[in-house]
C-alpha cells in the first residue's frame, strides 16, 4: 500500500517529489500547471498569482512564465524527460466583478499556461480554467490524477 504525505500548496509557491503526495491548493484567478512524469509516475505543481515577470525584482514563482520555468526544470531535475510530461491546467477565473479588461488577471493567467506548454510541446490532458467560480483541489503525485471542487461564492455579511 502507498503511504501519501499530504502538503499544502501556497500561492507564489511550486512543490515536486519523488515521494507520492497529495497535494491540495486553492485558486481564484490564480492558476496551477500540474506536471506528471507518465513513466516514473511523479508530479508537480506551481500555483501563481499573475502572469508575466516584466524583469524588476525577483524572478519569483508568483509569476507565471518563472513558476512554469522552474517547475519544468525542477521535473528534469528529478530525472524526467519531457517527452513523458503531461499537463493539467486549472484556475483563472474572473473572481472579481469589473469591466476593466487589465483586471482580467485569470485570463491571462490560464493564457500564459496554455502558450508556454504548446511551445515546449507538453500535451495538456486535462483543464478547467476561467469562469467564475474559484477551485479547491487535491492532485495526486503518484498516479497524476487532480481531483476538483468548485468553491462557492459567499457574500461578506450574507446570511445563508
Amino acid at each position: 500500500m502507498i503511504e501519501y504525505k499530504k502538503h499544502f500548496l501556497y500561492p507564489a509557491a511550486m512543490f515536486a517529489s519523488k515521494e507520492p503526495h497529495v497535494i491540495t491548493t486553492l485558486l481564484g484567478s490564480c492558476v496551477s500547471v500540474f506536471l506528471y512524469d507518465t513513466y516514473q509516475k511523479i508530479g508537480g505543481v506551481n500555483h501563481y498569482m499573475l502572469p508575466l515577470w516584466n524583469g524588476d525584482g525577483l524572478a519569483s514563482p508568483k509569476f507565471g512564465n518563472i513558476a512554469i520555468k522552474m517547475l519544468l526544470e525542477k521535473m528534469k531535475g528529478m530525472g524526467s524527460r519531457q517527452d513523458n510530461l503531461v499537463a493539467k491546467v486549472f484556475g483563472g477565473a474572473a473572481v472579481l466583478e469589473t469591466k476593466k479588461q487589465v483586471f482580467f488577471i485569470g485570463d491571462r493567467n490560464v493564457d500564459v499556461a496554455y502558450e508556454y506548454m504548446r511551445n515546449e510541446g507538453i500535451k495538456i490532458v486535462a483543464a478547467s480554467t476561467r469562469g467564475k467560480q474559484g477551485r479547491k483541489l487535491l492532485f495526486n503525485t503518484y498516479s497524476g490524477e487532480v481531483k476538483q471542487k468548485y468553491i462557492e461564492k459567499v457574500l461578506q455579511g450574507a446570511v445563508k
